[in-house]
């Protein structure tokens, strides 16, 4: 039994790793940096599976795919954690950018569950990270939150489809990563509902296995769902635009 963990370097999936290494023989860890692969070995164990990749790259990902077409294993989780995302407008975002995004975010989860659902046993677990920016459009990361969008509109579907696998889209709103800047200009950034990579990773784990297709880790972010629902959303992006005018 195995699980397969996209982006497993970065700190949300780093405590996917260390949350389901009692749970199966084997993590797939997928990621771009052989040496952030082999330290990950170093820490946890002969447990996993570093499995090189670049998501942003099609032949990649669909050589990730026939890897689990030949070995054909039995998957208890896969976690489509990778992603990638930038606050610019569009315009100022290249070709290659928004391509690379868009593999990432959209291309790669989606072939990762196809390839993955034939070998998924029953009572099995497909967590696809999104975002609370999934839940409203949000310029200069729209690109991002279009990209969210999808991945939650999917996984919801997904998990309508396949009786046997709960599928849930996790939707976090600011998470204290190595990633998130600290500072802009000189000044301190406030990121609002700010939560730790673990708070995450145990609510997701915690949604999923109650069989919910969309996990939120905060009141705070249950609060910005429920008011992007009620409230028009020219006016929901207009507050976006005013919280982040400091930052574009």
């Amino acid at each position: 039994m195995i699980a397969i963990v996209t982006g497993a370097t970065g700190d949300i999936g780093t405590e996917f790793v260390k949350n389901l290494l009692g749970e199966v023989d084997e993590i797939w860890a997928v990621g771009r940096s052989t040496e952030k692969l082999d330290a990950l070995v170093s820490s946890f164990g002969p447990k996993i599976v570093p499995v090189r990749t670049d998501l942003s790259d099609k032949s990649d990902v669909l050589a990730l795919c026939q890897k689990i077409s030949e070995a054909a294993p039995d998957i208890k989780y896969l976690v489509n954690n990778a992603g990638t995302g930038k606050m610019a407008p569009v315009s100022e975002f290249s070709t290659a950018e928004i391509d690379s995004l868009l593999e990432i975010n959209m291309v790669a989860a989606t072939l990762l569950c196809r390839a993955a659902i034939p070998f998924m046993v029953k009572g099995s677990y497909i967590l696809n990270i999104c975002s609370a920016s999934a839940f409203q459009p949000n310029p200069y990361i729209a690109l991002y939150s279009a990209s969210k969008s999808y991945l939650l509109s999917f996984t919801r579907s997904l998990n309508v489809e396949l009786s046997d696998v709960t599928c849930t889209a996790v939707c976090p709103g600011w998470v204290d990563t190595k990633m998130l800047s600290k500072m802009h200009d000189g000044k301190e950034v406030k990121y609002p509902g700010i939560v730790t990579a673990k708070k995450v990773v145990d609510n997701a784990i915690r949604d999923v296995k109650k069989g919910r297709d969309v996990s939120v880790c905060s009141s705070y972010n249950r609060w910005l769902r429920f008011y992007s629902k009620i409230m028009p959303h020219r006016l929901v992006m207009k507050q976006w635009v005013r919280g982040i005018k400091d930052y574009v």
